[in-house]
């Protein structure tokens, strides 16, 4: 499984990717593999703010419906909305063109207690 080492990640399978004060997030590759097909994300946080490890949306797969959770405390920007109409995205592309939120942050010093790529990875193994 690939986790690209300039991210850091989550106990509950979310990635984050830092962009001066703005972040990306989205789901592992594992989280997706686990899913199965996704067939939907619902995210209706835009412009609120979500602490950390709140819910900010769900991700639909073909048998289940899963929560997800922000990694840092941040005020979410935007929703990847080519999800609407191709959520397969996030199975194809989980760290490129599968990304779900954008986000502001709030704290960047929460960052320092997530996941690096290689404990994520001895997490899942």
């Amino acid at each position: 499984m690939n986790f690209p080492s300039e991210l850091k990640y989550t106990k509950d399978h979310e990635w984050i990717r830092v962009e001066g004060d703005v972040a990306y997030v989205g789901i592992t590759e594992f989280a997706q593999s686990e899913l199965g097909d996704i067939v939907y994300v619902d995210i209706n946080t835009v412009g609120q703010e979500v602490a950390q490890n709140e819910v900010f949306g769900t991700v639909e797969a073909v048998k289940t419906v899963s929560d997800l959770y922000i990694p840092v405390t941040g005020t979410i920007l935007e929703v990847n909305a080519d999800l609407n109409n191709t959520p397969e995205l996030v199975n194809s592309d989980p760290y490129g063109k599968g990304w779900m939120v954008k986000l502001k942050l709030t704290d960047p010093s929460q960052l320092d207690g997530l996941l690096t790529a290689e404990s994520y990875g001895a997490l899942v193994a």
